[in-house]
Order: C-alpha cells, then structure tokens, then sequence
C-alpha cells in the first residue's frame, strides 16, 4: 500500500501540494490500492492522476484492462492540455485500444502533443508523417520532429535519425553520422539502436564492444524484435553472435510472465513493429 505518510486527497487542492516522493510512492504501491488512489485523484479532476490512471486501465495494474475506460481518462486530461494525456490518446485512436483505429485523428493529438513540447508526441507524430497514416507522406518533417525530440534525449528519435543518415534520406547518405546517431539511441536505452550500434560497431571489427550492446538488447527489446534478431543472429558466422541469438530464442520459448505496468507519465512512446528489416550483423 502507499505510505501512511501521504494523505488521501479529499479535493484537487490537497493534490496540488504532493511531492514527486508522494507520486512516486503511490505509483510504485501495491498496485490494488494504489489504483484506486488514482482512480480517486482521476475523479478529483487531477490530469496527471487522470493520464496515469488510464495506462493503468490499458495495462490492467491493479484494475480490470478497460481500454474505453482508459480512453475516456486520457481524454479528460487531453482537455486540461495535459500533454501526455493527449499523447496517449493518439496511442489509443493509432491502435484501436478502446475505439476504432484512427490514423487522422491519431495524427491531430500527436501534433497537439508536439506543439506542447512533448518528446513522445514528436516521435510519435514523425512516424506517422515518416509512413503517410493518417497524413501527408512527409519524410522532410518528420525528420524535423525527429531531430526536436532528440534534442529532447529522446533515444527512439536517435535511432530513427540513423536510418535517414544510413538510407541517405531527406540527408546525403552519411555513415559516420549515422553510426553518431545510432550511438545516441544506444546509449539511451533504445533497443533497436543497440543492435544497429552493434551492427556497424562489428561491421569495424570492434566486435566484443558489439557484444556488449547486442546483450543489452533482449533487456528492453519487444517479442517480435528480439524474434527477429534472434533469428538473425543465429546465421552469423560468428559463435559468440550465434549465442546470443540462441538464449534470445529460448528465452522467448519459455513461459513469459506479464509485464509490469508502466505509469504513463513514464511511458514515452509506443512499442511499434520494426522500422526496417534487421540488418544482417558480420564482420570483416
């Protein structure tokens, strides 16, 4: 359960005097209580409780999964300019939790979302112009909100800077920078900028720094990724490599338990399919 410590809000002006410690200890709660604390705050009007209170709707922690619920939550925060919340309501309409999917409306929050600054809204609103769903095809801007989010630290955006380098797309095509970029999404976490980080690293034969970043991969990746890697890997002609496809591989096999819930406030961005094919990892 939350701390006695933090005192149960009985209006919005009680929660306008929590701490960050106070959130936090909430949201990391024995999540049955903790819900409905949120689901408390939420009703109190508060859009921070309303936005994390809808992730843990989509997530069923400590509540029955409701996507329509959580849809209806984010909205009412999206209505107070909560930019998470808007953001997350664009992850709803893109796909179809709690209504049908909605490319052009998915579009219109994360632009809202962009406007306000939000690292995710940016990122999320550059892949829809990057593939054309729900807007115009615009690979020149997108590469634009790309560029605002990373400058932002947003890891995912890195990784997607690099490809446009490594494609030579919008960009003179730039190995250099895209091998920067890929770094960048490394480094801050991003899965897929791991494995592309390891791939060029290997591809200068700076292999067991390859193999470092390509074992930090399965710690993040999504299922259909490290599937892909994993099979990938498994036709190196490297052991090492092989080996780390393999327990991608089995790990996958063996039962998987659920996920932990990700407070919305902390969840960035959406996990989506791979960009571009994995790439083969060799060596010189």
């Amino acid at each position: 359960m939350p701390p006695s410590h933090v005192s149960f809000p009985e209006s919005a002006h009680d929660l306008a005097s929590w701490t960050p410690a106070d959130w936090q200890a909430i949201i990391t709660g024995e999540a049955a209580s903790s819900a409905q604390w949120m689901l408390h705050s939420a009703r109190l009007g508060h859009a921070d409780a309303q936005t994390v209170l809808g992730q843990w709707l989509l997530n069923g922690h400590g509540l029955d999964r409701d996507p329509v619920g959580a849809l209806a939550w984010f909205l009412k925060a999206a209505a107070q300019g909560h930019p998470m919340g808007i953001n997350m309501a664009g992850r709803c309409y893109e796909n179809g939790w709690g209504a049908n999917a909605d490319f052009v409306a998915a579009a219109n929050w994360y632009r809202q979302a962009a406007a306000k600054g939000l690292d995710a809204g940016m990122y999320n609103y550059a892949n829809l112009l990057a593939t054309g769903q729900g807007v115009k095809q615009n690979p020149a801007e997108a590469l634009q909100w790309y560029r605002k989010a990373a400058d932002q630290g947003h890891a995912k955006s890195m990784t997607k800077i690099g490809f446009f380098y490594e494609d030579g797309r919008v960009v003179a095509q730039d190995s250099a920078a895209a091998f920067t970029w890929f770094e960048g999404g490394a480094r801050g976490g991003d899965f897929r900028g791991q494995y592309n980080y390891a791939s060029m690293l290997a591809a200068r034969g700076q292999m067991d720094e390859a193999l470092v970043w390509l074992r930090k991969v399965p710690l993040t990746a999504t299922p259909g990724y490290k599937r892909l890697v994993g099979e990938q890997l498994l036709q190196s002609p490297h052991p090492a490599f092989q080996a780390v496809g393999q327990q991608m591989l089995l790990a996958l096999s063996s039962a998987v338990a659920p996920s932990q819930a990700t407070p919305a406030c902390a969840a960035k961005t959406r996990a989506e399919a791979p960009a571009t094919p994995v790439r083969p990892l060799t060596a010189p």
